[in-house]
């Protein structure tokens, strides 16, 4: 048997079914019309973003990285809550732009000339992600006419300790190396853009409040040092995100008190070069992560070698970071209940598996479970990011999973 993570104090049970939102999830598939399904709570969201602006110094901005859910109807919810929609791709700002965000910033390696284009033609921000991006940029805002917001992602010379997803430190297709930031920085000033300021993206998925500030710290001091060997200050710099969720057993909540004493400490002896600079944090996981509840429903009881596995209708097209595929070395298991008999005591060890033809498709491997039989839910939690578009979803053809925005009680989409 192994362990699973711990499912989120927050959700209950009435009569032995798991509530999401104040809603049994019988009643929420039923209101679907099937299963696979995404339930996302977004009282839950607005939670963290109230955290967050609790816990964190005045004045510090707040960006969604919409990577982590793009999904339309949540984005258009989390536009008026945040200050700032972190993009990725020219798909994704269209769908910025579709759910009325005007502060885009646009990051990301690998930028089409159409993408730039469409970018400095709906006013975001570009963090210029090398030289040759850089001069390709300015050369199409000049066909334009249109004068472009250029910033610079850096690539720090340090990392995130702990964290999941290293972005910084040593070679990396993101961003522009620390010691040649200033001159790219002189060179849009020169050119006559509209320099917006700098990005620093040290890492992601970070349980450590310690690690996370001093990330933050090193980030202010490398901004420092571009400002001043470039003579130019930054209006603002984008210290990154790298706050984790706990998934796994074993995992603590990251404690935002931490982090915002020192950043708060920080920013009051932060280098007079940074004097006027705003600063942002950019979050997605953490953000919705948290929000979202993966169902599926079994669909046969085997057993196998005397191993007991219970087959559901979806898998990892849907959920490929639960299935441990998803920048994982060791699988470890998400929190996962019997929806339909939560809060009933174990009484067998069983794999939770899905309908795709590949060993690899496997959400819980040999946990603790009430025993379950066909038509019994099964609720995968941490789903709320990266889940249905960080999926292989067109992998052997089964379709697309469902997806249930919910306010409280009430639905908000699909009605």
């Amino acid at each position: 048997m192994k362990a699973m993570g711990t499912v989120p104090a927050e959700f209950g049970a009435v009569d032995g079914e798991l509530r999401i939102a104040g809603q049994g999830v019988t009643a929420h598939v039923a209101a679907a019309g099937d299963t696979p399904l995404f339930v996302y709570d977004l009282a839950r969201i607005r939670a963290q973003v109230a955290a967050f602006r609790a816990h964190m110094p005045p004045g510090v901005s707040l960006h969604y990285a919409m990577k982590a859910n793009p999904w339309a109807p949540l984005l258009a919810r989390m536009v008026p809550m945040v200050d700032g929609i972190d993009v990725a791709s020219g798909g994704e700002l269209a769908l910025a732009v579709a759910a009325g965000a005007t502060h885009i910033s646009f990051a990301g390696p690998g930028k089409r000339d159409r993408e730039l284009r469409a970018a400095i033609l709906a006013g975001a921000t570009l963090n210029l992600e090398s030289e040759g991006e850089a001069e390709r940029a300015i050369g199409i805002a000049a066909d334009e006419g249109v004068r472009p917001r250029l910033a610079v992602r850096v690539n720090p010379d340090f990392d995130l300790r702990g964290s999941g997803m290293k972005m910084g430190g040593g070679a990396k297709p993101f961003g522009v190396d620390a010691d040649r930031a200033a001159a790219l920085v002189r060179r849009i000033v020169a050119s006559g853009a509209d320099y917006r300021g700098l990005h620093i993206f040290a890492g992601s998925q970070a349980l450590d409040p310690d690690a996370i500030a001093d990330a933050q710290a090193s980030a202010m001091a490398l901004a420092a040092r571009v400002s001043r060997d470039s003579e130019t200050m930054p209006p603002l710099v984008n210290l990154g995100g790298g706050f984790g969720i706990a998934y796994f057993p074993h995992e603590t909540p990251l404690d935002l008190t931490v982090i915002g004493r020192r950043l708060t400490d920080a920013l009051a002896v932060r280098d007079p070069v940074l004097a006027e600079t705003r600063f942002a944090i950019e979050l997605g996981r953490w953000l919705v992560g948290e929000a979202g509840v993966y169902l599926t429903r079994i669909v046969d009881r085997k057993e196998s070698h005397g191993e007991t596995f219970l087959v559901t209708d979806g898998g990892l097209h849907h959920q490929l970071a639960a299935s441990g595929n998803f920048g994982t070395v060791v699988r470890r298991n998400y929190p996962a209940v019997i929806a339909t008999r939560f809060g009933a005591e174990p009484t067998e060890t069983a794999s939770i598996v899905g309908c795709l033809c590949t060993p690899l498709d496997r959400l819980a491997d040999r946990v603790a479970l009430p025993r379950a039989e066909v038509g019994d839910l099964v609720a995968i939690f941490m789903a709320g990011a990266y889940g249905a578009t960080a999926s292989p979803a067109a992998f052997l053809g089964h379709p697309a999973p469902m997806e249930r925005l919910v306010d409280g009680d009430a639905a908000i989409c699909p009605e």
